[in-house]
């Protein structure tokens, strides 16, 4: 392999057109091919990984599945919230929220048995795996969008999706087809955040 294999020009495009687009900005009349969701999580397999740990988990809710992840965040939300702190607002969000979507992926980090790795770089490593399924969705025309709201950090639901006690759970990626015109963005200079020591 060599550079002439790719067009620098196109990744660079590409990876700057990654955008946010939150579920209720998907079009619910048009369902994203598993095929598509498919390719994400075999990008997100190629991810850079300390160790060769390769810690991200992934739990793929759609169809039914969606309404199960609904009612399970939103009653968990409920028992597990102390109630001056109950927000009926952030319940109704949770429970109508990923019927929006074509897909919910919940982002797992699983640990290495042996603590090696600082659970940082295990957390680093899943981040990654995360970036390359928005930048392969963005190629599709796919909007994705990253939470981790609600129950995330909840340490009773890890079980639910298939985590252990060291595990973490790092959020949810909603995946849908935008009904709006994909985003602009933009960032400040590079030049405002980098230092070069050269001598």
């Amino acid at each position: 392999m060599s550079q002439s294999d790719f067009n620098t020009d196109e990744v660079s495009r590409l990876i700057r057109n990654r955008r946010t687009i939150k579920p209720e900005q998907y079009d619910q009349s048009k369902t994203v091919e598993r095929s598509i969701v498919v390719q994400m999580l075999e990008n997100a397999n190629w991810a850079p990984t300390h160790g060769m740990t390769e810690p991200w988990r992934f739990t793929v809710f759609a169809g039914e599945g969606l309404r199960q992840l609904a009612e399970y965040q939103a009653e968990q939300y409920k028992e597990l919230t102390p109630s001056e702190k109950f927000k009926e607002k952030k319940y109704e969000q949770l429970i109508t929220r990923p019927l929006h979507a074509s897909y919910v992926i919940a982002i797992g980090m699983k640990r290495q048995e042996s603590g090696k790795i600082p659970e940082v770089e295990e957390i680093e490593a899943v981040a990654c795996a995360v970036e390359n399924m928005y930048i392969t969705a963005s190629a599709y025309g796919v909007g994705t969008y990253w939470t981790t709201g609600g129950i995330t950090y909840y340490e009773e639901v890890k079980p639910f999706f298939n985590l252990g006690n060291d595990d973490r759970l790092l959020g949810f990626l909603y995946v849908g087809y935008p009904n709006i015109e994909w985003p602009d963005s933009q960032r400040y200079p590079i030049d405002e955040k980098v230092s070069w020591v050269e001598q």
